[in-house]
């Protein structure tokens, strides 16, 4: 492995005071106020490569939150392959092209057999909201199951299932349900609960006469707060939505293309196949490429009733840069990377659990984890200003992570596929020392 350089471990503007300022007086003149940022003094980031960002003012950060570069900043071959195709043709999807179809095959080529269709979008957004429609055309319902902390998309449609960001009332077509959480203090039937919920979930729907369309999950429940998920809850409630004539949709925008280490896809954690499983983010590393995959039946029936067509979805260019990210995954083996060193980080976070009380429950899989921030182990009491005081430490020590949950406390910590060992235990450093610092 080539050798990786210390992480910065004091603080250092990537631009001074005067120029952020105005930096930030002009994004709101132009973008409007409240468009999301980053940390209390944001970035400026200049370039990427591998795991790092490099700021305005040529400083460097371990990136160990960001999954649209699912295979690393600027990957060279991802890089040449969208180069090579944008110098030849990039159009839209109506013509034929056998370059376009090597991908489709090449990506239903990771699915299990009974799912052998595949229609590609731009955006999560984009595919969560072709799922919905899907589902909706195909039973002729109209009703959603969703989780009560979780995100799916920015389209009307997906917002409205989105009740972590949708400061709305939720619609009389969506319900709400737990979700599934074996954590520290919680209850001992937490499965059973998501399943129940899942039940009623199903009765209020028919009572009101919209029926069960689907019910859609992210497969590792990431936004809820990466939560530890009771074995067979998830199998239980599929069967129960099938049952009721409904579908079961997989987010896999943040879990899937092997994020997870031991499995492609969320979904197999649950021993069971999704009807669609929705893709986005990290499919074309940065380029924007996302889709729907789903049974033969399903996509053909949608296909026979609905013109479906997206400009861009599939185009060329946007076909040779998911081709270049399975080709990376494979030729750098990096599901036994993610593996190895999802397994690495979670034996460190575990040691850094016995030197430090505010740390909770160790969650996640693979290079997608979670550390809960607490008040204290016995009541387990969320504590989200500790947790935004350790994400705001460890970007000025040079490491960047988020946070999840509905209280806002988990730090999220979901890098690029790339990170090695010597990342890890960078990232666990600048981790350990910020839960040293004073409040």
């Amino acid at each position: 492995m080539a050798r990786v350089p210390a992480s910065p471990t004091s603080p250092a503007p990537t631009a001074s005071a005067a120029a952020l300022k105005k930096m930030l007086a002009r994004r709101e003149g132009l973008m409007g106020p409240n468009a999301p940022l980053f940390y209390q003094q944001p970035l400026v980031i200049a370039r990427g490569k591998g795991v790092w960002l490099h700021d305005a003012a040529g400083r460097r950060y371990l990136d160990a939150y960001n999954n649209v570069p699912h295979v690393g900043h600027c990957h060279p071959a991802v890089v040449k392959a969208v180069q090579r195709q944008m110098s030849r043709l990039n159009t839209h999807t109506r013509y034929l092209d056998a370059a376009v179809l090597d991908y489709h095959e090449r990506l239903l080529d990771k699915f299990p057999r009974r799912l052998g269709r595949v229609v590609l979008t731009c955006t999560g957004s984009e595919a969560n909201d072709l799922a919905l429609r899907i589902a909706r055309q195909q039973t002729g319902h109209q009703g959603v199951i969703v989780t009560d902390w979780t995100y799916h998309g920015n389209t009307t449609a997906v917002a409205e299932i989105s009740s972590a960001y949708n400061p709305a009332p939720t619609p009389p077509h969506v319900r709400l349900v737990r979700a599934p959480q074996a954590d520290s203090g919680a209850g001992a039937d937490a499965g059973a609960a998501f399943v129940a919920d899942v039940r009623q979930a199903i009765a209020d729907l028919r009572e009101r006469g919209f029926g069960v369309a689907a019910l859609l999950i992210d497969t590792i429940f990431s936004t809820d707060g990466l939560h530890a998920v009771p074995k067979g809850c998830v199998k239980q409630a599929v069967a129960l939505v099938r049952e009721a004539g409904g579908l079961f949709i997989a987010d896999e925008v943040q879990p899937g293309f092997g994020r997870l280490g031991s499995c492609w896809w969320g979904f197999e954690n649950h021993g069971v196949v999704p009807d669609l499983v929705t893709l986005g983010k990290s499919m074309g590393n940065g380029f924007p490429l996302a889709g729907v995959v789903g049974t033969r039946e399903l996509i053909a029936g949608f296909r026979q009733e609905v013109m479906y067509f997206n400009t861009f979805g599939a185009s060329h260019a946007a076909c040779a840069a998911g081709s270049a990210v399975l080709d990376v995954i494979d030729n750098e083996d990096l599901l036994a990377n993610a593996q190895a060193v999802g397994e690495q980080l979670l034996v460190a976070m575990r040691g850094l659990r016995d030197a430090h009380t505010c740390i909770g429950d160790i969650r996640g899989q693979g290079l997608f984890l979670g550390v809960e921030i607490v008040q204290d182990r016995q009541s387990h009491a969320p504590d989200a200003d500790a947790a935004a005081r350790i994400v705001e430490r460890m970007k000025d020590a040079g490491v960047l992570v988020s946070k999840i949950g509905r209280h806002d406390h988990v730090l999220k910590i979901r890098p690029p596929m790339p990170f090695g060992s010597r990342h890890a235990r960078l990232l666990v450093q600048a981790l350990d020392r910020a839960l040293q610092m004073p409040r």
